[in-house]
C-alpha cells in the first residue's frame, strides 16, 4: 500500500503530461494535431482517467485507516530560511482528488459532443487538462507557498478558458474581468501569506496556527495584527469563491464554453477558495473576529446570489448566481466552525451543480439549431418551454439537480444544506434565518428555471418574441465593457454550426447525456454518506487537531426531536418556493408580471444585480480611466515639460555660447581679463 502513496504524484502529473504533449503538438505540428481530434480527446481523457483511478485507490486507502502521507524536499535555502515542496495525502486531500477527477473526467467526455464542430476542439482539451493539473496540484500542496503557486496557475487557466473564444469581444472582456477581480483577492492573499511568515517564520498550516497562539498569548504579537493577516488571506477565497464583494466576475465567466462553466463552478476554481479556508482552519479557528467575518460574508453572499438569480432569464447566468449563493453556504459553514458540513456541501454541490451546468449546455445545444447561433437567444429561458418532450434525458437529470439543490430529501443537497442550517441555528439564529430564507428563494428560482425550460409549450419559434428579446437584451457580461449592439451571433467557430435551422430542438448525443446520467447518481445518493444519524462523512472529514469522531457517539447524540423541526422547516420553505414557482410558471394562477410591476424597485434591484456592476463600473473602471487621463496630463505637462524645458535651455545656451568660440587668443585673453575684473569688483 505504501507504493500507492509513493506514486501519488502521478495524479497531477498525468494531466500535465497530456496538456504538454498536446500543446507541443499544436505549436510544432498545428494542422496535423488539429486533424487528430478524436485521438487527442481520447488521449487526454485516458490520462485523466488514470489519475481518477489512482485517486479512488487513495481515497479507499485513507478510508481504511492509512496514516496521512507527506513527501517533501528542499526547494530553496538561504541561511536559516528553508522552503520545502512536495505533496501531502490526508483525508481532505483524498476527498478533493476524487471530486476533482470525477467531475473533470465527465466534463471531458461531455466536451466531445458539445465542442464537436469547434475548430479549437484540440486546444480546448489541452486547456482542460492543464486546468485539471493546476487544481489537483493545489489540493495536494503541503504548504502556503506551493498552494499560492498552483492558486495562480488555476487563475491563469480560468483566464484561458473563459476567454477561449477570444475573438468575441464579450468573451475577451469577461476573461479580463475575471483576471482583474481575482488579482485583487490574490494580492490580499499574498500580503497575508507574507505577514504570517513574518510573524511565525513558517509556511506550514499547523505550525502557523500553533505559533500564532503562542505569540498572542505571550503578548509578543497583537491580536489585531493577527486578525488583519488572517483577513488578508481570506481575501483570496473571497475572490476565487466569488464572495461579496468580489463575486462579479463569476456570472460573466459564462462567456466561456459550457463545459468549462461546469468545471469552474463545480469542482475546480470556486472550490479552491473553500478548500483554502479548510486548510487554514487551524489558523482561522482561534481568531473569533475572523470567523465572524467569514460567517457573515458567506451569509450575505448566499442571500445576494439567490436574490439575483430570481430574475435572470439567461439559463447559465441563473446557474452562475446559484453557484455564488451555494458557495456562500459553504463559507458561512466554515465561519461558524461547521468544518465537516461546509466540505460536505462542497462535495454534494460539485456533483449536482456540474450536472445542472452540463444540462444547461445540453439545452443550449438543442436550442441553437432552432434559434441560430446567437448566445442571447439560445440561452434565454423565455424562448424555451416544453423541452421535456424533445430532450427527456436532459429534463430528468435537470429535475434531479433542481430537487438536490432545493434541499428535498433524499437528494444530496438536503443532507448537506440541512446540516449547515442546523449548525447555524446553534451558532447564531440570525445566520440561520438568512440561510433558511435563502433556501426558499433557491427552490423558487431553480423550479422557475425548470418550469420555464422544460414544461409548457415550446416558444422558440415565435419570431416576434425573438425580436423583442433581442431588442431588450442586456449586455451578457456586465455594464461598462460593451454595448448590447455588440452582442453578435456566434460565428462558425463559436459552437455547433450545422448550416441550417431546425423547427424543433433535439436531444443531445450520448457523449453529452451519459455524463448527465452518471452525475445524477451522486446527486441522488451521495448525501446518504452524511445523514445525521449515520454520518460517515463526518467520521472521515473532521477539523484538524480534533479527535476522530466516533460513529456510535454520533448516533447516540442524534435526537429526532431536534432534527425534525430543523429539517421540517427547511423542507417546508423549499416546498413553498416550489409551489410558488409552479403557480407562476405552470398553472399561471399567479401573474409574475403583475407582482414584478407592484414591486418594481425591488424587481429592478434584483434584475440589475444590486447595481454592483454599475457601481464598480462607475467608481473603478471609469474612475481609473479618469485617473489615468489625469496622470497622463501631469506626465505630459509637468514631467515632459521639465525635461523639454531643460533641453530648451541647453539648446539656447549652446547657441549663445558658440559665438564665444572663435579660436582667437586675444579674444580669450580679453574674456579672462573682464572675468578677473568682475571678481575683483565683487570681492571689494
Amino acid at each position: 500500500m505504501e507504493s500507492l502513496y509513493q506514486y501519488a504524484w502521478l495524479i497531477p502529473v498525468l494531466p500535465l503530461a497530456g496538456a504538454m504533449i498536446l500543446g507541443l503538438g499544436l505549436i510544432s505540428f498545428n494542422k496535423a494535431t488539429n486533424a487528430l481530434r478524436r485521438p487527442s480527446a481520447t488521449f487526454i481523457v485516458s490520462m485523466l482517467g488514470g489519475a481518477m483511478a489512482l485517486s479512488f485507490a487513495i481515497l479507499w486507502s485513507q478510508f481504511q485507516g492509512h496514516e496521512p502521507y507527506l513527501v517533501t524536499f528542499e526547494w530553496a535555502a538561504a541561511g536559516n530560511f528553508h522552503l520545502n515542496m512536495g505533496y501531502t495525502i490526508d483525508h481532505l486531500t483524498s476527498m478533493m482528488l476524487v471530486v476533482v477527477t470525477t467531475v473533470a473526467f465527465l466534463v471531458m467526455v461531455y466536451t466531445d459532443g458539445y465542442m464537436a464542430h469547434d475548430p479549437g476542439y484540440v486546444r480546448f482539451y489541452a486547456y482542460l487538462s492543464l486546468f485539471s493539473f493546476s487544481m489537483l496540484g493545489l489540493v495536494m500542496s503541503p504548504n502556503l507557498v506551493q498552494i499560492y503557486i498552483f492558486w495562480e496557475l488555476v487563475g491563469m487557466c480560468s483566464y484561458l478558458l473563459v476567454g477561449f473564444w477570444f475573438d468575441r469581444k464579450p468573451a475577451a472582456a469577461a476573461a479580463q474581468k475575471a483576471f482583474v477581480t481575482n488579482r485583487v483577492g490574490d494580492f490580499g492573499l499574498l500580503l497575508g501569506i507574507l505577514g504570517l511568515f513574518w510573524a511565525t517564520n513558517s509556511f506550514e498550516f499547523d505550525i502557523i496556527g500553533t505559533r500564532l497562539q503562542e505569540l498572542v498569548a505571550s503578548g509578543a504579537l497583537s491580536g489585531t495584527l493577527v486578525s488583519i493577516f488572517a483577513i488578508l488571506v481570506f481575501l483570496g477565497p473571497v475572490a476565487k469563491s466569488a464572495q461579496f464583494p468580489l463575486h462579479v466576475w463569476l456570472p460573466d465567466a459564462m462567456e466561456g464554453p459550457t463545459p468549462i462553466s461546469a468545471l469552474i463552478h463545480a469542482a475546480t476554481m470556486v472550490a479552491a477558495g473553500v478548500f483554502l479556508i479548510a486548510r487554514m482552519f487551524p489558523v482561522f479557528a482561534d481568531i473569533p473576529t475572523v470567523m465572524t467575518v467569514i460567517a457573515w460574508t458567506g451569509a450575505l453572499t448566499a442571500f445576494l446570489g439567490a436574490s439575483i438569480a430570481m430574475t435572470q432569464n439567461d439559463i447559465k447566468k441563473g446557474l452562475a448566481y446559484s453557484t455564488i449563493s451555494q458557495l456562500g453556504y459553504m463559507v458561512m459553514a466554515m465561519g461558524i466552525g461547521a468544518y465537516s458540513a461546509g466540505l460536505f456541501h462542497l462535495m454534494t454541490h460539485a456533483y449536482f451543480k456540474a450536472m445542472l451546468f452540463l444540462g444547461s449546455g445540453s439545452v443550449i445545444h438543442g436550442m441553437e439549431d432552432v434559434v441560430g447561433h446567437d448566445p442571447v437567444l439560445a440561452q434565454d429561458m423565455r424562448l424555451m418551454g416544453g423541452l421535456r418532450k424533445y430532450m427527456p434525458a436532459t429534463a430528468i437529470t435537470f429535475l434531479i439537480g433542481c430537487l438536490a439543490i432545493s434541499g428535498i430529501p433524499p437528494f444530496a443537497g438536503f443532507w448537506s444544506k440541512d446540516e449547515i442550517l442546523g449548525a447555524a441555528f446553534e451558532a447564531n439564529p440570525a445566520l440561520w434565518l438568512i440561510g433558511w430564507a435563502t433556501a426558499g428563494v433557491t427552490a423558487f428560482y431553480m423550479f422557475r428555471m425548470y418550469f420555464s425550460t422544460f414544461e409548457g409549450e415550446f416558444r422558440g419559434n415565435q419570431s416576434e418574441l425573438r425580436t423583442q428579446i433581442k431588442q431588450l437584451s442586456q449586455p451578457a457580461f456586465g455594464p461598462g465593457a460593451m454595448d448590447p449592439k455588440e452582442l453578435e451571433a456566434h460565428d462558425a467557430h463559436d459552437s455547433h454550426d450545422h448550416g441550417h435551422h431546425a423547427s424543433e430542438p433535439h436531444e443531445s448525443p450520448i457523449t453529452m447525456t451519459l455524463p448527465l446520467m452518471v452525475l445524477a447518481i451522486p446527486s441522488l445518493a451521495i448525501g446518504l454518506l452524511g445523514t445525521p444519524f449515520a454520518n460517515y462523512f463526518e467520521t472521515f472529514i473532521y477539523p484538524p487537531g480534533e479527535p476522530v469522531p466516533d460513529m456510535a457517539e454520533i448516533a447516540a447524540e442524534f435526537e429526532w426531536s431536534e432534527f425534525a423541526p430543523m429539517a421540517g422547516s427547511s423542507i417546508g420553505i423549499a416546498l413553498i418556493g416550489i409551489t410558488l414557482a409552479s403557480l407562476m410558471y405552470i398553472s399561471r394562477k399567479v401573474d409574475a408580471g403583475a407582482i414584478a410591476s407592484k414591486i418594481q424597485p425591488l424587481y429592478e434591484f434584483s434584475l440589475n444585480k444590486w447595481y454592483l456592476d454599475d457601481f464598480y463600473d462607475r467608481v473603478f473602471v471609469r474612475g481609473c480611466r479618469r485617473l489615468a487621463r489625469q496622470v497622463l496630463e501631469v506626465d505630459y505637462n509637468v514631467v515632459d515639460g521639465v525635461v523639454n524645458f531643460t533641453g530648451f535651455v541647453a539648446v539656447i545656451s549652446g547657441e549663445g555660447l558658440k559665438y564665444f568660440e572663435n579660436g582667437r587668443a586675444q579674444f580669450y585673453a580679453l574674456i579672462i581679463f573682464f572675468a578677473v575684473l568682475g571678481f575683483v569688483i565683487i570681492s571689494v
